[in-house]
């Protein structure tokens, strides 16, 4: 779009230079280092670092023009508020999509959750959904501008599709680090499934308790329409909680028999797959015992008692969106995981599992769990570093990551961290070994 179309969209006012209004916008860059030509350089004001100092080296690399809340060096878009702009922009392209939109949050799972998810829905058409993990007020409405086929919209499933086919369905990742964020970020995408995987740890801190972190990502759900459907994991601490929430029917994934999306059997293959297998209950006939369920089986390319939770998720919104359950199985194959969860990697002979990403007790035991299952020629080595944004509940949950190191059948153990000493306390009074275990207090020591 122009710059001039794109200043109308977000409300705001081009200043110094009359010459960018008819410049293309060709993508955007939040950080001026990665700006390419054309980008609109968005500048945002961190609490170390502020954008708008970077505005004329943003220019100079290539940047049309700043979205800024105040007077930079070079042509730039005055608005109130970057937050709001943005939330605009997002909302002006969404209101041309009349797709099934997907939204998804949790404490744990969530990007992996969202590939499987487009995977799932593929085999009925092209699906647009962020890269990486953009699911902040800044990344998350930017997804909207790339949508194809905008303008005819498609109000029903497309029976085929193409490389060049417009989108179908969307998905939206929602990240949270307070109260109140999801609720804006639903604003934008309006999503009309809701899947949250978990209720976990993450950002006790700054939510006070895991019934905070429940409220907080229950904003999607009662976000979503009167009656549109919501999945939620059955095993769940707060699966009632989050029901309550609810504004349409709820639907769970897990291993319990209650679960309308089912996995009944798990067979991880290697370190790179595994496969599972489930059943979709029949939705109309849910109430109903020996109602008939539709059988499915999936290869994914990873492993973990975890993914197959995710993979069932998938499934089941997939199902809920309109795809067929076993066909949505069969793509999970092809699903680009994200990097540095469960990521297996070769390094000096050995084999190495890095799962790095913002860890949180859930995702630690998980990985703890994947490793005890697999196969293993030599030794079992774990590196764990420390978890944190837990608030008061910091020191069990570190306990609890040592007491499950203790049943991982490793055999040494390097811990790292101001926390470090908690999970080794655990691991000991687990049965685990003092001397199996060692406490770095730096990258070069471990």
């Amino acid at each position: 779009m122009s710059v001039a179309e794109f200043t109308a969209i977000v409300g705001g006012s081009l200043r110094e230079s009359a010459e960018a209004l008819q410049s293309s916008i060709t993508g955007f860059a939040l950080d001026n280092r990665e700006v390419k030509l054309g980008d609109l350089f968005i500048a945002i004001k961190g609490e170390r670092v502020d954008g708008h100092d970077f505005a004329a080296k943003a220019i100079e690399a290539g940047a049309v023009a700043t979205l800024a809340e105040r007077s930079v060096e070079g042509p730039y878009i005055l608005v109130d508020s970057v937050v709001e702009a943005l939330a605009r922009l997002g909302r002006h392209f969404r209101e041309k999509f009349h797709g099934p939109v997907i939204g998804i949050t949790g404490s744990a799972g969530k990007t992996t959750t969202k590939e499987l998810v487009e995977a799932a829905l593929s085999p009925t058409g092209p699906v647009l959904k962020a890269e990486g993990n953009r699911n902040t007020e800044y990344t998350s409405p930017l997804l909207w501008v790339e949508l194809d086929g905008i303008e005819s919209g498609r109000p029903s499933v497309p029976s085929g599709s193409s490389s060049s086919s417009p989108h179908w369905a969307a998905i939206v990742e929602m990240g949270m680090r307070g109260f109140g964020q999801i609720a804006h970020l639903a604003s934008i995408a309006k999503p009309s499934i809701g899947v949250i995987t978990n209720i976990g740890w993450s950002h006790a801190e700054l939510l006070g308790s895991r019934e905070g972190i429940a409220r907080a990502k229950g904003e999607l759900l009662r976000a979503l329409p009167e009656g549109a459907p919501a999945v939620l994991w059955q095993e769940d601490d707060f699966l009632q909680d989050l029901k309550r929430m609810a504004r349409g029917p709820v639907y769970t994934f897990g291993w319990s028999e209650w679960s309308a999306c089912r996995i009944t059997a798990y067979t991880p293959k290697s370190w790179w797959s595994c496969e599972v297998e489930g059943e979709v209950a029949d939705f109309d006939k849910m109430e109903l015992d020996g109602a008939p369920a539709r059988k499915w089986r999936a290869e994914l390319p990873s492993v973990g008692r975890h993914m197959a939770l995710n993979a069932a998720a998938a499934i089941l919104a997939a199902t809920l969106a309109g795809v067929d359950p076993p066909e949505a199985a069969e793509a999970l194959k092809h699903a680009k995981l994200p990097p540095m969860r469960m990521e297996i990697r070769s390094i000096n002979g050995g084999t190495v599992v890095l799962d790095t990403y913002n860890a949180a007790p859930n995702s630690m035991l998980a990985a703890l769990e994947t490793l005890k299952e697999l196969p293993c020629q030599g030794r079992r080595l774990a590196v764990l570093g420390e978890m944190r944004e837990l608030g008061t509940e910091s020191e069990n949950a570190h306990r609890d990551v040592g007491k499950a190191l203790a049943a991982s059948n490793v055999t040494q153990a390097v811990l790292y961290g101001a926390t470090g000493e908690w999970m080794r306390e655990g691991a000991i009074e687990a049965g685990m070994a003092a001397d199996s275990l060692s406490i770095a207090s730096s990258l070069e020591e471990v």
